[in-house]
């Protein structure tokens, strides 16, 4: 990676793409940490406080601490990628929208559409998030209308969602890898001194008391020291892990015949189709956390009573520290996989692409035989590749089962889930600045 990076650094036109994704990092994350009018400014430690191990937990780590900071960043991406997924659902289920998915002036329609999309969905939220801080007394200055003061913390709101999702397509225009994914990373990324910090405040209780923490009096912990390695040690088994089986893929042999063009003879050699084993990437945890996160959402933010009805069923039933959450979860990781696979690749586009250039799959016939091989293949791999989003993303969330953990170690719930995003992102962004080098520095078969 480093290598790619200093690589990369050398061509102009990829360095100032870098430069520029950069500069959009850094202008994110200064929106991050501008507190919205009316908002009390030492909100974030009563967020974390009463919200930290839940679902707006869960978001505050993919906000990168603005949702809690009540930021004008506080949405973050959670809008845009909702709506990304409604259109994406709308295109397969209207076929008027799907035949505008297939051309670039339909596609151009739909960017537009999903951009309305997102700002609905930014006001709907934003209002909620509102009277969540309201209900919590985290609003201030009493004297100010509360009408006005909804106004102007909804509107601000919204305006950083739509900003947020024009940088995103920025960086998707003018810089590296895609937008959302590299904003998702500088979140995560942001939040690593704080796990760091408490890190060592269990180590050092005294020292970590300077820090905000408090886990006890003792100047040197060996127990805290022993957990803090041991969860070091996991992060970097999880990252090896990671990084190991996002390589890894599974290969189905292609043959093609020999074709006389004249005096030259072409084909007859025998190449592979390569099949990721995590195809989907990390997709599928950002659409499954965004799915299962809106009626938690729904119920905090517009204050739904949890003694009954459908307050209490998400509060009992939808909440990270019950077993329904981690099933609900894995099954929309699961489905989601596969949705995502479904709407990038085309078995029957592969097979008659392969047909068409005189290739086959030994023992299979071409056409629908070559399509429907492909496909079984490609379930049995999107199935394997599920299993490793659910053993890394969920597995990390058994221990918050235990009220004893979840209160001294909630932050490390969701550990699983951003570590991939983190992995994921940079293995994509690496992939991204390999295939630019490669292009450019291609000089033909002659050379």
């Amino acid at each position: 990676m480093l290598r790619t990076l200093k690589n990369a650094w050398r061509v102009a036109e990829l360095r100032n793409k870098l430069l520029f994704t950069l500069l959009i990092i850094v202008i994110y994350r200064l929106g991050s940490n501008i507190i919205v009018p009316y908002v009390a400014t030492d909100v974030a430690s009563s967020f974390d406080a009463a919200y930290g191990s839940t679902v707006l937990g869960f978001m505050n780590v993919l906000s990168g601490g603005a949702l809690g900071q009540a930021t004008l960043f506080a949405l973050s991406v959670s809008p845009y990628i909702t709506a990304s997924i409604v259109m994406q659902l709308l295109a397969i289920a209207i076929p008027a929208l799907e035949r505008m998915s297939k051309d670039e002036d339909g596609k151009k329609k739909i960017n537009v559409i999903t951009r309305y999309v997102t700002v609905a969905l930014a006001i709907i939220t934003a209002f909620g998030y509102t009277r969540l801080l309201d209900s919590q007394k985290w609003l201030v200055d009493p004297s100010t209308n509360t009408v006005w003061k909804y106004f102007v913390i909804i509107f601000c709101f919204c305006a950083g969602a739509s900003l947020i999702m024009w940088l995103a397509e920025k960086i998707n225009e003018k810089g590296i890898g895609n937008g959302i994914s590299i904003i998702l990373f500088a979140n995560i990324i942001a939040r690593l001194p704080s796990m760091l910090f408490q890190l060592i405040a269990w180590t050092a209780p005294k020292f970590g008391q300077t820090l905000g923490y408090n886990f006890g009096n003792e100047t040197f912990s060996v127990v805290g020291l022993i957990i803090s390695l041991v969860i070091l040690f996991c992060i970097i088994g999880l990252v090896v892990l990671s990084v190991w089986f996002t390589n890894s893929e599974r290969r189905i042999p292609i043959q093609y015949a020999k074709r006389v063009v004249g005096r030259k003879m072409y084909g007859g050699q025998g190449t592979n189709l390569p099949l990721k084993m995590n195809m989907a990437g990390v997709m599928p945890i950002i659409f499954a956390s965004s799915i299962i996160s809106i009626p938690a959402t729904i119920v905090t933010m517009f204050g739904i009573d949890t003694n009954g009805g459908f307050g209490w069923f998400v509060d009992t039933y939808l909440n990270t520290d019950c077993w329904p959450y981690i099933v609900l979860y894995l099954i929309l990781l699961v489905a989601f996989s596969y949705f995502y696979i479904m709407i990038s690749f085309n078995p029957v586009e592969v097979a008659n692409n392969i047909r068409n250039n005189g290739g086959a799959i030994p023992g299979i016939r071409p056409g629908k035989p070559t399509s429907d091989y492909i496909k079984k293949i490609l379930n049995r791999v999107t199935l394997i590749g599920a299993g490793f989003l659910a053993l890394v993303a969920c597995v990390p969330m058994i221990p918050g089962l235990f009220p004893a953990f979840a209160e001294n170690f909630g932050s490390l719930v969701f550990g699983g889930s951003s570590l991939l995003i983190v992995v994921g992102v940079a293995l994509e962004t690496t992939h991204d600045l390999e295939a630019q080098l490669t292009m450019r520095n291609y000089k033909g078969f002659l050379d």
